[in-house]
């Protein structure tokens, strides 16, 4: 061999050499950030895990009125609460509960105007307490309302991370501002106290208010209510048959609880954060916009392919920006959302070049952060319905054998808007039926809605991907022989997928494993048994 080619091959030897320690260090560099990159991802989600526990801790208070036309009603939340408890313990056992009494009747009862049971988790007291509480009537219509929200938030010992106040009653607070009913104190609380100085001290006491209502004497003090303090869930507590004013009472309260506990820890942050969400005075418009007075704009929207196989799915590879699939997409978009969740905006969309057009809905995050990429945000997004809608089918296949309703997820897409000065992101999605909305459960463990075919779809998918995953967070609509869904979450044994609201292993083994409770369509999938005893 000539001493020229020995260099050469040398030389090329060398080269492949360094080409080879070049690509060893950055795969080694590359998976030293990925370690670390699941540390700081574990860490973060045990805080969150840690958080969410203490925010099943419950303090219940119901702030009843006690005069002479609420008879029915303090017999109500006497006999509801045992059922209450032994409901909350069936279907949601993570939650622990107290529960307290704050009676009020009128200026003009002296000492039996305020009455106060502190909390407490032996349900049997309360009982026994409520069972000396009688109506007293008085001599005009409206009643002490402040002064027994004031009591409930002041006088009550409150202790657990999630405070839950159900308000009930039939007539309004004294003063022109709430009604002009027959007043004793037309000018207003004889005391002093007022509307936003009461619901401000209970919002910075982290008090989440609900209302039982009876009447619509109380549609003004509700209508003051929201402008102070942003929206709350409200209650049909009309009386009637005593054990239909019972279950009454037992949904409401139930609803309550599980409502409350969905949102403190769905947002999982600081109690500031928990309170905003009732005082936000975000514009909405829940009207359909006249869309001829709309301008056409012009977007790319993208997707994934669904995964043939489990492997697929499992393969972080296969949901790579290069998989994308892309078209061109004409669309007319409302100029304000009709809804807003914790976590996004939904806006009033249509679909324009579609013959005929089509009704779909945009959404936006609310807060994507600065140190966040909004691109990879709305990608996860895609991503999850991608792996929902194909664990969906898989169901779906079995279902339709065995007679059981099917669960099926919106199609949704990724939108990118593009203009001179930015790049805006969305997810759009064809527009629900005119059917109630409801969330059937959250990624925090929570039923809010018991479907036991919704629970056995997050079993089964626990089960299909061998324990990789389970889809949760299941919220849409129920029709007569199925369920169109939106807005899955996935708890994911590989930390680094699916987001923020991913809660890992330790999510699918607290938050699943830990309170599923199979059901009769669990059984019927022949899903194998979770022992959580």
């Amino acid at each position: 061999m000539s001493k020229s080619k020995w260099f050469c091959l040398k030389k090329n030897s060398d080269n492949a050499s360094i080409q080879s320690s070049i690509s060893s260090s950055t795969s080694n560099k590359t998976l030293a950030v990925n370690e670390l990159k699941i540390k700081a991802r574990e860490k973060a989600v045990s805080k969150k895990l840690n958080d969410i526990k203490r925010l099943m801790e419950v303090d219940l208070c119901f702030v009843l009125d006690c005069t002479g036309t609420m008879g029915s009603h303090i017999s109500a939340a006497k006999d509801c609460i045992l059922q209450v408890s032994n409901y909350v313990k069936h279907i949601n056992p993570n939650i622990k509960l107290r529960v307290g009494f704050c009676g009020y009747r009128d200026h003009d009862n002296g000492i039996d105007r305020l009455l106060v049971f502190d909390f407490t988790d032996q349900y049997e007291q309360f009982t026994q307490y409520m069972q000396n509480v009688t109506p007293i009537y008085n001599l005009d219509l409206a009643e002490d309302v402040l002064g027994g929200l004031n009591a409930a938030v002041t006088q009550m010992n409150w202790q657990n991370s999630t405070r839950v106040l159900l308000h009930i009653c039939d007539y309004p607070p004294h003063g022109r501002r709430f009604s002009y009913l027959k007043d004793n104190h037309p000018n207003g609380d004889p005391y002093g106290l007022t509307a936003e100085d009461v619901l401000g001290r209970m919002q910075s006491n982290n008090i989440l208010y609900f209302f039982g209502k009876i009447t619509n004497h109380t549609d003004k003090m509700l209508e003051i209510f929201h402008d102070i303090i942003g929206e709350f869930p409200v209650f049909d507590l009309v009386g009637g048959d005593p054990l239909v004013l019972i279950n009454k009472f037992i949904q409401a309260t139930s609803s309550s609880i599980t409502y409350a506990v969905s949102l403190t820890s769905t947002i999982v942050s600081s109690s500031n954060e928990i309170n905003s969400m009732q005082r936000k005075k975000i514009i909405m418009n829940p009207n359909v916009p006249d869309w001829n007075t709309l301008s056409l704009q012009k977007g790319i929207v993208m997707w994934y392919h669904i995964p043939k196989t489990l492997d697929e799915l499992k393969n972080p590879k296969y949901f790579d920006k290069s998989n994308l699939i892309s078209k061109n997409f004409s669309y007319k978009v409302a100029s304000q959302p009709f809804s807003s969740g914790v976590e996004k905006y939904a806006y009033f969309a249509l679909d324009a070049k579609s013959d005929p057009t089509k009704d779909m809905v945009i959404k936006e995050y609310l807060h994507i952060g600065k140190r966040n990429n909004p691109l990879e945000k709305y990608l996860e997004a895609v991503e999850i319905f991608t792996v929902a809608y194909f664990l969906s089918t898989q169901f779906n296949s079995i279902a339709e054998q065995k007679n059981i309703p099917k669960v099926n997820f919106l199609n949704v897409k990724f939108l990118r808007y593009n203009t001179f000065c930015f790049t805006k992101y969305y997810t759009i999605e064809p527009k629900l039926q005119n059917s109630e909305y409801k969330r059937f459960n959250a990624n925090t463990g929570v039923i809010t809605e018991l479907r036991p075919i919704l629970e056995a779809f997050v079993h089964f998918t626990y089960e299909y991907t061998k324990g990789y995953l389970v889809v949760c967070d299941l919220q849409g609509i129920e029709l007569n022989d199925d369920f169109l869904l939106t807005d899955p979450a996935i708890h994911c044994i590989d930390p680094l997928r699916f987001g923020g609201t991913n809660f890992g292993e330790n999510g699918i083994k607290q938050l699943f494993l830990a309170n599923h409770k199979c059901n009769d369509i669990c059984k019927k999938l022949e899903l194998s048994h979770v022992n959580n005893e």
